[in-house]
């Protein structure tokens, strides 16, 4: 069963720029809007989302620092930022791992 469709009114323009991407994809115009809608509504949620944790951790940095201690409790540590392989694993030290005890 298909499902219902309904009209909605578009520039020409637009019709014309959706026709074009649809012809170049090999798609139907519906396939191209609907894919579209999705990525905008994903765009969006992380969006939010990430305005919610730089809230949470300007007004709440106490809350903030318990959420990352159970997340490292639950999934380790995070990883080191750079990696290496591993025959040059302990041959290499990173600007940012040197310390006063390990001047290397």
């Amino acid at each position: 069963m298909k499902p219902k469709a309904t009209t909605i009114r578009v520039s020409v323009a637009t019709r014309d720029r959706l026709a074009n991407i649809a012809r170049k994809e090999g798609r139907t115009m519906i396939e191209v809007l609907n894919e579209a809608i999705q990525d905008y509504e994903q765009k969006v949620f992380w969006q939010e989302l990430n305005e919610q944790i730089d809230q949470t951790q300007r007004t709440d940095p106490k809350s903030w620092a318990d959420y990352l201690a159970e997340r490292e409790l639950v999934l380790g540590p995070p990883p080191r930022g750079r990696r290496t392989a591993p025959e040059w694993e302990g041959l290499i030290t990173f600007p940012e791992e040197k310390d006063e005890t390990n001047p290397r």
